[in-house]
């Protein structure tokens, strides 16, 4: 029989998650993917807002595991969270989330919510993860350079001249489209696992190996990135602008699924363990988390939306793209690796990469804005761990 105080404490920290949910969708999930197609005017706010709920919600079931995995499992040895740290922990990391959406500065959620579960974890005398530790933060220190390198040199590429915007675009759909083939979706694999396009289509024709090699999957990647790269090319024949905006779109879809997929973690990820003896499945779990991601992304996330995409730069549809492309890469590796990274350090490193490449030599990039978020990324890691620490200390010492 189920102890009615256990119960209790897991419906708190349930209810905990919905809120954390909330948070992200309005601050980091529903605000960055389309802040750059917003910026070049290609959706409304209100419109972008609606469709990356959507999208937000899918990513989030299909894709959410492997960091709510990390989030609940793996940043703490030794220990188990229980209802009380959990709660805890995404009660800190939500508040501070909830604080960025109504100050209008984009608070790291992968930072605070990080924190705030490892402080949690050392109070109830956990020992520190280090091997994951070094993961989380080689991908975070590597995302503004990486990030900001790829958008800075996408967006030189698409305004140069020697390329005309009907080659250079729809090369770089196809790129996408060869990545589209290979994500990892929960639907096309067995029943503990997930599977790719190309790696079903190859599954389904039962074509084994060629040399090694999977012939059939390389040749379902190259068919998709073909067949994007046509359909483009015949869009932006009959009209670039409009071809570059739908483009956009695509990609802002695009990173709003890979959000739910990364972001929806962060918020259940602390959970898994309370709901082990109730035997309750990850995907009805990440069901709830999405609906929370969703209503976050219809209530507030047109504050975020905004100060993302008139703030820090102001962008064209070329150099949109060009911040989308790396934040969509950078946002599939995390859900691939399982690593909980903020997308609102993805997204703004991208758009300043992308302003960068302006004739003006990046004049259009706040230098101020940009401070003041780099200082409330670090102070929102530190605040969330001595939080978690300080709060899970002193309910010890009470209960």
């Amino acid at each position: 029989m189920v102890d009615v105080a256990t119960l209790l404490t897991v419906l708190v920290a349930a209810f905990a998650s919905l809120f954390m949910a909330w948070a992200i969708g309005a601050g980091s999930s529903g605000s960055t993917p389309f802040a750059p197609a917003v910026g070049a005017n290609a959706i409304s706010v209100m419109r972008a807002g609606f469709f990356v709920g959507l999208l937000g919600f899918l990513g989030a079931v299909l894709q959410g595991q492997n960091v709510s995995e990390t989030m609940g499992r793996d940043l703490i040895g030794g220990v188990t969270l229980t209802g009380e740290g959990a709660a805890i922990a995404l009660i800190a990391a939500g508040g501070l989330v909830a604080i960025g959406v109504f100050t209008g500065y984009p608070i790291a959620t992968a930072f605070t919510a990080t924190g705030a579960v490892i402080g949690v974890g050392l109070a109830l005398g956990g020992d520190p993860a280090w091997a994951q530790y070094q993961q989380i933060a080689a991908l975070w220190i590597l995302t503004p350079f990486v990030g900001g390198a790829i958008a800075y040199g996408t967006a030189r590429v698409l305004r140069y001249e020697g390329i005309a915007d009907r080659t250079s675009v729809p090369l770089c759909a196809g790129v996408i489209g060869a990545l589209v083939a290979n994500l990892e979706f929960a639907l096309l694999g067995p029943d503990d696992g997930a599977g790719t396009i190309a790696g079903s289509i190859s599954a389904s024709l039962d074509v084994g190996p060629v040399a090694g090699v999977d012939a059939v999957s390389i040749l379902t990647t190259l068919a998709i990135a073909a067949a994007c790269t046509a359909a483009l090319y015949r869009e932006m024949g009959h009209d670039v602008e409009r071809g570059e905006r739908r483009f956009l779109l695509v990609l802002g879809g695009l990173v709003a699924f890979s959000a739910g997929g990364s972001q929806v973690g962060l918020a259940i990820g602390p959970l898994l363990p309370l709901l082990d003896p109730y035997e309750i499945s990850v995907t009805a779990v990440l069901v709830g988390g999405g609906l929370g991601l969703l209503a976050g992304s219809w209530t507030g996330a047109p504050r975020m939306i905004k100060a993302i995409a008139q703030d820090y730069s102001s962008l064209g549809p070329r150099r949109s793209i060009a911040a989308l492309i790396p934040s969509f890469m950078i946002a599939q590796t995390a859900v691939l690796f399982g690593i909980p990274v903020s997308f609102n350090e993805i997204i703004v490193s991208a758009v300043v990469g992308a302003g960068a490449a302006a004739s003006t030599g990046g004049a259009g990039v706040s230098k101020s804005k940009m401070g003041y978020t780099v200082l409330a990324w670090a102070g929102s890691l530190a605040l969330s761990l001595a939080l978690g620490y300080g709060v899970m200390t002193l309910v010890s010492l009470v209960l």
